[in-house]
Order: structure tokens, then C-alpha cells, then sequence
């Protein structure tokens, strides 16, 4: 009988270089600032976990994940790792919110379950490879001419839809799109980001009947998150499907987002939601609702990237991905995880378990706290 009490919890800082500053509407990422965990059982099973804290969207930052670590990780040690419920409520009664931190431990705490099931992660969350994932691109908010060329790159390279970051002015992101589409044609598939940065629904309603012509699949989180009681009139009212991101953190947040018919898509993030555990509910209540589900997610390695990944294997209702962020970074920490193949397809591993690791030797050198019991 396998002894899966948890013995000791490592924490870990990982920085890394990005090819180039990623810029959305609420500020530009110039280094990837993640933080990894590793939860090892008494019977010598390893689960690893991460996460990507961002400031402006989850309010969380690499320091205070790993601050808030320090109080989560003792409450852990002797918890049976199978037990992942009760290890979410521990987490949730030691500290409010701090979502992202808490998705890292999810993820580890998932990783061992799955391995002591002998099943890939995706099987272990009830999910089959019913279908063929693919990661869209995405183009970051800048001038129009790199944007444009950006576009065209990304379509000559087979990604089968790409994701464009606006949220400035109409005059500014009409020009874009515009450019965008004279680049990549009038059919490539294209979605719209705004990372609330339209502000209000008059404002964002015009920027999306001014987009309408170009032909737009759909568009994440036109309007500011706090002004979510206005997200049905923006969504009743515009040419361009509305997909919830920012509104959309936790299961609370997309049951309050479907009573109030606030919009037909959700995106759905791991560190946003805490981890698998509360994403599968938001899943469920999404697919019950007939909504339309993405996973994505922030900064992430391979190894966060692999858990969205399994996720997006475990419900037929997830129908797009948002994967591309590691395709950003100048190295590559991970050991096994998510493949990158042509055409944006993306290759989960069929090992137990996640299937990914952080290579030992960027641990080596990282600042690290750990905790045994």
C-alpha cells in the first residue's frame, strides 16, 4: 500500500529571459517571474507545480507567491496528497484568494495523483484524446507596422488562429486590425484582447461595431472587470462574440457571469482559478450553461502550459487553446511536457501523471525555501 502522506514541500523562484517584452493593455512583461513547487509523498513520488503571478490581473507578484507559500506549505506536510479537496480548503482557510500561488500546489497535488493512478493527468480528470489541441498565437500590442509583421509571420508558420492584444484607442486598434488583416487575408481565424481596456461599454461597444468588418472571431474582456453588470449589454449588443477573461477567475465568478447572461465564452486560467480542482467546476458549470470554453494562461513554462493542456483533454466542452506563451522565452526549463509541433498542434505526453518537470539544473541555482516533515 502506497504511502502518499506529504514529506516535504520545496519552493522555488524561477526567472527567465522573454525573445522580447510581451505588451498587453495593462503593461508590458520584460522576464518571466514564476514560481515553481515540488511536493514529495513518503513512498518517494514526485509532483511538481507552477505558476505565473501577474500583478495587474491576479494581484499577485513572484514575492508574494512565494511568502504566501511559506504559510501554505507546513499546513500541507503530513496531508494525504490524494486528498486534493481537502488540501484546497486547507489552502483556502489559511488565506483569502491568492489564487495563483495556490493553482501551483494544486498542480503538484495532481501530479502525484495521477501517478499513483498510473494514468496521464488528462485520464486521471476523466478525459480521452478525442481530439487534436492546437495553440493559437499571439501578436502583442505595439506599433501597427510590427504588429502587422508579426501576423504574417505567425499565419507562414501554421498557427491556425491568431490572437491579437489591443485595448487603446478605436482610431489606434482599428488601424491595427486593419493592418493585420491587408497582411494575413480576410478569412485567417483572428481574435481580439482588450484586457479591459476599453474601460466602459459605450466605449468598448464602439470600438467592436468599428471591428466589425474584419471578420473577428471573438473578443476577451472588452470592458474593465469591476463594470461586470454591464457585460450583458456589451455582449447583447456586439457584432463580436464576448468572451469573459479577467471577470472570469474562479467557479463564484462564472456562476455569477451565467446567471446574469453576462457574455457566451469564458477563458479559463489556472492561476486564476487556483488550480485543476476549481477549474473542472468552472468547466462543468460552463458546459451546462452551453458556453463556449478556451484555456489559457499567463507567463507560464512548458510545465504550467502542460497542466492548461491536460485540462483542455478532459471536457469536449473546452474548444480553443491559448498555449503560445512559452514559445516567448529564450530557454526552455522543462523536462518532458508539452510538445510544439507544425501547425500550431500541441502534443500532450502520455506518461503518468503530468509529465513534466523543472530540469534540475535550473533548481540548482534558484532561490528556494523547503519544508519537511
Amino acid at each position: 500500500m502506497p504511502n502518499t502522506t506529504i514529506r516535504s514541500i520545496e519552493i522555488f523562484k524561477l526567472f527567465l529571459p522573454l525573445k522580447e517584452p510581451f505588451v498587453i493593455s495593462l503593461g508590458p512583461i520584460n522576464q518571466v517571474q514564476n514560481v515553481v513547487i515540488r511536493i514529495r509523498t513518503a513512498d518517494g513520488c514526485t509532483g511538481y507545480g507552477e505558476c505565473s503571478p501577474y500583478l495587474t490581473i491576479n494581484g499577485e507578484s513572484i514575492d508574494t507567491c512565494y511568502v504566501v507559500a511559506q504559510y501554505l506549505a507546513p499546513a500541507l506536510l503530513g496531508h494525504d496528497a490524494l486528498d486534493i479537496a481537502g488540501a484546497v480548503a486547507i489552502m483556502n482557510r489559511i488565506i483569502y484568494a491568492n489564487n495563483s500561488i495556490k493553482s501551483a500546489f494544486d498542480i503538484a497535488l495532481h501530479d502525484v495523483a495521477a501517478q499513483q493512478a498510473g494514468l496521464p493527468l488528462y485520464a486521471f480528470l476523466g478525459g480521452q484524446r478525442n481530439k487534436i489541441l492546437t495553440t493559437d498565437m499571439t501578436v502583442s500590442l505595439g506599433p501597427v507596422e510590427k504588429m502587422q509583421a508579426d501576423a504574417v509571420l505567425f499565419q507562414q508558420l501554421g498557427f491556425p488562429a491568431i490572437k491579437v492584444k489591443l485595448g487603446e484607442t478605436l482610431e489606434a486598434d482599428v488601424a491595427r486590425i486593419r493592418a493585420i488583416r491587408e497582411g494575413i487575408g480576410p478569412t485567417h481565424p483572428l481574435r481580439i484582447d482588450a484586457n479591459q481596456g476599453w474601460h466602459t461599454a459605450d466605449a468598448a461597444l464602439a470600438v467592436l461595431h468599428a471591428l466589425a468588418p474584419y471578420n473577428i472571431d471573438h473578443c476577451e474582456e472588452p470592458i474593465a472587470r469591476h463594470a461586470f453588470m454591464d457585460l450583458a449589454r456589451v455582449s447583447a449588443a456586439s457584432p463580436i462574440s464576448i468572451m469573459a477573461d479577467e471577470t472570469c477567475g474562479d467557479e463564484h465568478d462564472a456562476a455569477r457571469l451565467i446567471q446574469l447572461g453576462a457574455c457566451t465564452q469564458f477563458n479559463i486560467k489556472l492561476g486564476k482559478s487556483g488550480g485543476l480542482h476549481r477549474a473542472r467546476k468552472i468547466v462543468d458549470l460552463g458546459a451546462a450553461a452551453s458556453i463556449v470554453l478556451q484555456v489559457g494562461g499567463f507567463m507560464e513554462s512548458r510545465l504550467g502550459m502542460t497542466a492548461a493542456a491536460h485540462l483542455a483533454l478532459s471536457s469536449s466542452a473546452i474548444q480553443h487553446c491559448d498555449f503560445d506563451t512559452p514559445l516567448m522565452y529564450t530557454e526552455d526549463p522543462v523536462v518532458g511536457g508539452i510538445r510544439y509541433l507544425a501547425n500550431g498542434v500541441v502534443d500532450v505526453p502520455d506518461t503518468p501523471g503530468l509529465g513534466a518537470a523543472i530540469d534540475e539544473a535550473y533548481l540548482r541555482h534558484a532561490e528556494k525555501r523547503e519544508f519537511t516533515r
